[in-house]
């Protein structure tokens, strides 16, 4: 590690006003931050802690039934916070292990968006609006490619605020040593229509797959997918499985995905 200053502001007026510096960086839960300063891929001159904002917090439930995620609330308090979204709940509750659990944050995960990472098939599936301090983001607008998001320099998530389907699930194939998704497909189903978003697939990161939704919207049930498949072009290879494999599995997670919805 190397010598660096740490502020921790207690508004988001402040913390916004701080990252103005452009030699400062914002920290939330630091599970992928720390790791990259430890091995100096980024130096920072001051880090901009967002974990004592009281404002970007907790869990509520709004006027429009949507639930409403502080973007610094752990992946602990969203997996025992959430009831009436199972879906999500049990998707934060299989996040990394128990430390990761009670560090981690919903915003830092959505803000780094790496391709492997839970949270962006939950909020893609879902059909989430990001809160910022600038402005709301829908999640279809908001993924832009491998660690790539809408968010400008200085910009922060304070909010996620996720609509409530009828019935959803996330499953993921663990890389074992990591606890990523090598695959993992999150579907939804709302009175409008499903959705399907997958990750840890993609050299492009999470995805909606379309054709899958447009099965499931023709008949809700796992062997609705039997007679489609994803190309294996531009999917991520690496030694914990090839392109063909992954593809293999955007089906597989993607139809116990629906087996467990109902």
């Amino acid at each position: 590690m190397y010598a660096f200053e740490i502020e921790r502001p207690s508004t988001i007026a402040a913390a916004v006003s701080a990252l103005e510096n452009d030699e400062a960086q914002a920290l939330s839960g630091g599970q992928t931050l720390i790791p990259t300063l430890k091995a100096r891929l980024a130096m920072p001159e001051k880090l901009i802690s967002l974990t004592a904002i009281p404002e970007m917090q907790g869990i509520c439930t709004n006027d429009a039934g949507q639930i409403c995620i502080g973007g610094a609330t752990t992946h602990a308090a969203v997996a025992n916070g959430v009831g009436q979204f199972p879906g999500l709940a049990a998707l934060a509750s299989h996040i990394g292990d128990p430390a990761v659990r009670n560090r981690g944050t919903i915003g830092g995960s959505l803000a780094n968006n790496d391709p492997s990472a839970c949270y962006p098939a939950a909020a893609l599936g879902s059909g989430a609006i990001i809160v910022t301090n600038a402005r709301e983001i829908p999640a279809d607008d908001y993924f832009q490619g491998m660690f790539e998001t809408a968010l400008d320099d200085g910009e922060i998530i304070i909010e996620v605020r996720f609509p409530v389907p009828e019935v959803a699930n996330y499953q993921k194939f663990v890389q074992p040593a990591s606890r990523f998704a090598l695959v993992g497909a999150f579907v939804a189903k709302f009175a409008d229509g499903v959705r399907v978003a997958v990750t840890g697939a993609s050299e492009e990161g999470v995805f909606r797959w379309t054709d899958a939704e447009t099965s499931l919207n023709q008949e809700f049930a796992a062997s609705a997918l039997d007679g489609i498949s994803i190309s294996a072009d531009g999917m991520l290879g690496d030694m914990h499985g090839s392109p063909e494999y992954r593809a293999h599995l955007v089906r597989v997670m993607t139809q116990r995905a629906v087996i467990a919805a109902k």
